[in-house]
């Protein structure tokens, strides 16, 4: 598996496994997000996570910091309007 090394899955583990017609297929293993803080940030009506990384750190797919930061298993959630979400600071 290759993933860009911006991803939060290109330091993540391979394991094999078994391939539901036999054999073996290679997969990640579950990817626990760091404990993290950050800047509190009131979402506006026009915000999308890519943005809001973009201004945040220079890197409109680091969005997933973003989410990281705020457990969120539904990103979608994160953007909405008038919610306080919090920002991790840059790396």
């Amino acid at each position: 598996m290759a993933f860009l090394k911006t991803s939060r899955y290109a330091q993540q583990p391979t394991v094999e496994a078994p391939g539901p017609r036999g054999g073996t297929v290679t997969v990640l293993t579950l990817r626990v997000p760091p404990p993290t803080g950050g800047e509190p940030y009131r979402v506006r009506d026009d915000d999308r996570l890519d943005l809001v990384a973009d201004r945040s750190f220079g890197d409109a797919t680091q969005f997933w910091r973003i989410a990281d930061a705020n457990s969120e298993l539904d990103a979608r959630r994160l953007i909405e309007p008038g919610r306080e979400i919090d920002v991790p600071p840059t790396a």
